[in-house]
């Protein structure tokens, strides 16, 4: 198929997601889901076996051990991925980003210590430490705060829901470097690697979906930092936050699409099998129908998602446009899972049919990366200031 958006590197990028899925992911997403004891050995293989392939830095610079593949490529794999198993999908998602923001803003010492390790899984995973109690979305509320004493950074505070906190090997963490500056403009940024002293990984915290990626809290307990541990310029960090929300969103997109597509795939399968009144329930015009809009929507959710992948790629503005690709993609998800559901009947409800997880997997992507009433805001303002 023909796609003005799609070039042919990303192409065989996707393809080779694609097919990464299909013969180690996909297989382990349902007991990943049910919390058995071998598919978190298995998810963290698979998260390696990524890394092999070039997907764990995919728009990282090839000198530093990078695809360097471009954002449609990101979007591609993320939605093959999240086909077969979101939570894999969103820890490389999240890897990604801390990958792109050290190669945006680093120091060329920043990048050569971590990008490679983040390339290859000697990292496992990159995690980001923003959110708070008290700053999601705004991120200009966080208390987190960070002082030099001598040559050395120490930082104090908390960071709640951080995906891939446990296996994480690299944290870019957000702190409060200047109190008496104005609203988000004394906020830093730093790279904190595991293990280090005074950082405290809080335990798992149990999910409504995406079991499989480990959600914790985080704390800064005197947590010592070298100098060199800032992350971009002194007090730059709510710029630096702004930027890589826009781009997770990207992300968090393609990851929803994932879902629905693999939820109403099911369903279309289940439809052509299940009969009722001597038909396949698909002969119904009532399916039909249900079927033609999910169909649609998804379609216009990957256009969206593609636009604003392409925008970042041509160093255009993005935020716009991936704000209006996360808004939509992840609510469409969330009616193309119900229609799944729908389709199943009494079926869908049940554990034996993967359509109850997609449903659950689906109902994070409107909030996490800014819910979708914060895109609305993001959006309207951005039309209205034009």
């Amino acid at each position: 198929m023909s796609d003005p958006f799609v070039s042919d590197d990303a192409r065989l990028i996707a393809d080779a997601a694609r097919r990464l899925a299909t013969d180690h992911i996909a297989a382990n997403a349902g007991p990943l889901d049910r919390r058995e004891p071998e598919a978190r050995q298995a998810f963290l293989t698979n998260l390696k076996r990524l890394a092999d392939h070039g997907f764990m830095a995919i728009n990282v610079p090839a000198h530093y051990g990078g695809s360097e593949a471009g954002p449609v490529a990101f979007a591609l794999a993320i939605e093959a991925l999240a086909r077969a198993c979101s939570s894999t999908a969103v820890t490389v998602s999240v890897t990604n980003m801390v990958g792109e923001v050290i190669a945006a803003v680093g120091s060329e010492e920043q990048k050569r210590a971590h990008l490679p390790r983040l390339a290859d899984g000697t990292y496992r995973a990159g995690a980001f430490c923003l959110t708070e109690a008290g700053a999601g979305s705004d991120p200009a509320g966080m208390t987190t705060r960070a002082v030099m004493d001598g040559n050395e950074w120490v930082l104090n505070g908390a960071k709640l829901y951080i995906t891939s906190a446990e296996y994480a090997g690299l944290f870019v963490v957000w702190a409060v470097t200047d109190p008496e500056a104005g609203k988000g403009r004394g906020i830093s940024c730093f790279l904190v690697p595991a293990g280090a002293d005074g950082l405290v990984i809080g335990p798992a915290e149990r999910k409504l979906g995406q079991h499989g990626s480990a959600t914790n809290a985080v704390h800064f307990e005197d947590c010592r930092l070298p100098a060199d541990a800032l992350l971009g310029r002194l007090d730059g960090g709510f710029r630096i936050a702004a930027g890589e929300l826009a781009g997770g969103r990207i992300g968090i997109a393609a990851l929803a699409l994932g879902i629905a597509r693999a939820a109403i795939d099911a369903g279309v399968a289940y439809a052509k099998e299940r009969r009722q009144f001597g038909q396949p329930i698909a002969a119904m015009q009532g399916p039909q129908w249900m079927i033609a809009d999910v169909e649609t929507e998804l379609e216009a959710a990957r256009l969206l998602i593609l636009q604003a992948a392409a925008k970042k790629a041509a160093g255009e503005p993005f935020g716009r446009a991936a704000s209006m690709a996360k808004l939509y993609a992840s609510e469409a998800a969330q009616r193309a899972t119900y229609v799944a559901l729908q389709l199943h009947g009494g079926a869908g409800y049940l554990v034996d049919h993967p359509v109850e997880r997609f449903a659950r997997d689906a109902r994070i992507t409107t909030i996490y990366e800014g819910t979708s009433e914060v895109q609305r805001m993001i959006i309207a303002r951005d039309v209205l200031a034009s």
